[in-house]
């Protein structure tokens, strides 16, 4: 099997783990009431590994630090999401707490990337 440059990032790997959680709970949660709802929960989940991915393919750590930093700011809106999730009684606390923590520890892991490859670049100057 072909290998892609973001198949070997841990960041990535994590955040695929994490969209299987979020698709399941996007299943779940998917009635005709939630569906937009679900939806939006599947794509900010996934603009977070697509981001990785694209980034992972940029010829810059320059480029690939703007792509992290759209990644991180996708962890946000997931986080928000599975807030709101937790408030309209989608899920519950323990459920709420394990996915911020999964959503916090990413989201840290794609910050300390990112300064890694700001530094970098720095450096080439």
């Amino acid at each position: 099997m072909p290998q892609f440059r973001f198949m070997e990032l841990e960041i990535w790997k994590d955040s695929i783990t994490l969209n299987e959680k979020l698709f399941s709970l996007a299943d779940e949660i998917s009635d005709a009431k939630s569906f937009r709802f679900a939806e939006q929960l599947r794509a900010a989940s996934l603009s977070i590994s697509n981001n990785i991915a694209e980034g992972a393919g940029s010829y810059s750590d320059r480029d690939f630090a703007n792509f992290l930093n759209i990644a991180r700011r996708s962890v946000f809106e997931t986080a928000n999401l599975v807030f709101i999730a937790h408030q309209q009684s989608y899920i519950d606390t323990n459920c709420l707490n394990s996915l911020l923590l999964d959503l916090d520890v990413l989201s840290r892991k794609i910050s300390k990337l990112r300064m890694r490859l700001r530094m970098n670049e720095e450096k080439k100057r």
